[in-house]
């Protein structure tokens, strides 16, 4: 499958019943949640971890800049994540602080 190079991607952050954080990416944030909430396609950490509360979502551009986001806030501590969804934290800063550790200038 090849993505639609004008589809524009976002990195979410869902919490679960159980106070854990779910980050991933989509194209269509509210399709993506819906698919976690109540399909096979969604994703197996959510499995029985409902309901399920989006609490952070921005757009990113292309696949590929998303999945380096997510990645990256994948790696945040609890504390970090949550003044991230708290609007504590940008996105910004998050994404120029993964620019200088790739050696970006």
């Amino acid at each position: 499958m090849i993505d639609d190079p004008v589809t524009a991607y976002s990195v979410y952050i869902v919490r679960c019943a159980d106070n854990s954080y779910y980050t991933g990416i989509a194209a269509d944030v509210e399709r993506r949640i819906a698919e976690h909430q109540g399909s096979a396609r969604g994703a197996k950490y959510l499995k029985g971890r409902g309901p399920l509360t989006l609490v952070f979502s921005e757009v990113i551009g292309d696949r590929a800049a998303a999945s380096r986001v997510e990645y990256r806030i994948k790696k945040l501590s609890r504390p970090e994540k949550e003044d991230l969804v708290n609007g504590r934290a940008r996105l910004s800063a998050l994404m120029s602080n993964q620019r200088s550790e790739a050696g970006c200038a």
